[in-house]
C-alpha cells in the first residue's frame, strides 16, 4: 500500500479529535496518523485508493490545511 504524506496545521490532540471522524470515514480507522511533535505536523495516510487531492480537500473541509509532500 502507498503511504501519502502531508504537511498540516493539525497541531494538538484537540485538532486530531476534530479531524478524526473525517479521516476515519475517508481512509479507514488505523490507516492514518498525525505526528503533532514533528515541525511539519505530518499526516501520514496508508490507503491505496485515495488521491492526494481528495484527502487534502477532506482535511481542508474539516478546517485544517494539508499540503501533499510525498
Amino acid at each position: 500500500m502507498e503511504t501519502l504524506q502531508f504537511k498540516t496545521n493539525i497541531k494538538c490532540s484537540g485538532c486530531v479529535a476534530k479531524v478524526t471522524p473525517v479521516l476515519d470515514e475517508l481512509a479507514g480507522k488505523n490507516n492514518w496518523q498525525v505526528d503533532t511533535q514533528a515541525p511539519e505536523k505530518t499526516l501520514k495516510v496508508t490507503n491505496s485508493s485515495l488521491s492526494p487531492a481528495a484527502l487534502a480537500k477532506a482535511v481542508e473541509d474539516a478546517g485544517f490545511k494539508a499540503e501533499f509532500w510525498q
